[in-house]
């Protein structure tokens, strides 16, 4: 057989499949976990990690040169940030849909891990989350000990990560974008954050007005200001998540139509994140003309990149907030 003949299928299945990690990256993988650990008290950690982790599990952690809290949760992490449950969900080798069935008891946890949202009335659920979890997770390190090592613990919830991302299909990997893009931008206006919901973050700006960010649906996140009284309609965005190159053109006709949506409904600007590599972007603004803003959504979930600086600072503008005061966290290499 001639080589050029050779059939390759294409890369766009992977290439989704880099999307969706590089946005569990900051909410499911160590990177989250690195980062939340900057923000809680170490001396109340190191004191909820002996109350919550066997003692022996803690032997064996240590002897391979293992962080406790790689592997064991505690309350005051999982309040720091509500999606690492997604963490030691996938440590442990267990898929969601088994993981919050009916009859496991963990059902409560399931807004904490996919919207990053921490209520009232699972707070106090919070230590018999931990001792369940840490009671299995034990288990797991007693088995694969004395082998176990930092590189088992940062690679075994790929395997079940991996699983979700097979069974993803377009429309999944849509919905995860556009949940990836609004738990980035709460992260981005967190200091002045005075209210938040699943749907819904509310802040106080420089100028002293109410902003709020609403996830939904024409648009997909939507910016609006309240300035004495009236809500100004600012900006709608549009979060295309798909990687596959031959239907792009048709997910920047998809947003024109929200575009214009938005845009009979007052909205005053249009943004689209889009998988804009490969594309030609002049051809793509030609399909969504009402879009004035294109930002490449893998930039923007990775947290890295001139999209990724440019979003980050037109929030900062859109919002009212300083840009010294908006996150400037960052993906690690």
């Amino acid at each position: 057989m001639n080589e050029a003949s050779i059939p390759v299928p294409e890369a766009s299945r992977q290439v989704q499949f880099h999307q969706l990690l590089v946005s569990a990256r900051k909410t499911w993988l160590i990177d989250a976990l690195s980062e939340a650990l900057t923000r809680v008290d170490q001396r109340q950690l190191k004191s909820q990690l002996l109350e919550f982790v066997p003692s022996d599990a803690q032997r064996i952690l240590a002897a391979a040169g293992i962080r406790d809290e790689h592997v064991f949760p505690t309350p005051i992490l999982l309040e720091a940030a509500p999606t690492l449950v997604g963490y030691y969900r996938l440590l442990l080798g267990l898929p969601q849909k088994a993981f919050y069935a009916g009859g496991t008891g963990m059902g409560p946890f399931k807004n904490m891990e996919m919207k990053g949202t921490l209520r009232g009335q699972t707070q106090p659920k919070l230590a018999a989350f931990c001792r369940a979890m840490n009671a299995a997770l034990a288990d797991l390190v007693r088995q694969i000990s004395p082998r176990v090592t930092a590189r088992d613990i940062s690679e075994l919830p790929l395997l079940t990560l991996g699983s979700f991302f097979q069974g993803a299909n377009n429309v999944k990997i849509g919905k995860q974008a556009t949940l990836g893009v609004f738990l980035l931008l709460f992260e981005l206006v967190e200091s002045q954050v005075s209210a938040h919901t699943e749907k819904k973050i509310t802040i106080k700006n420089a100028a002293g007005r109410t902003v709020t960010l609403s996830l939904g649906s024409d648009p997909d996140v939507s910016i609006e200001e309240d300035v004495s009284g009236k809500v100004r309609r600012k900006v709608a965005l549009e979060i295309k998540g798909g990687t596959d190159q031959s239907n792009a053109h048709n997910r920047a006709g998809e947003a024109e139509k929200s575009h214009q949506k938005a845009r009979d409904q007052g909205y005053r600007d249009f943004w689209t994140l889009i998988a804009k590599r490969g594309l030609d972007m002049a051809r793509l603004s030609s399909e969504s003309p009402t879009t004035r803003s294109w930002f490449d959504v893998a930039q923007v979930l990775g947290r890295q990149g001139e999209d990724w600086e440019e979003f980050r600072s037109r929030i900062a503008e859109v919002v009212g907030i300083p840009l010294n005061q908006i996150s400037p966290r960052r993906s690690r290499k």
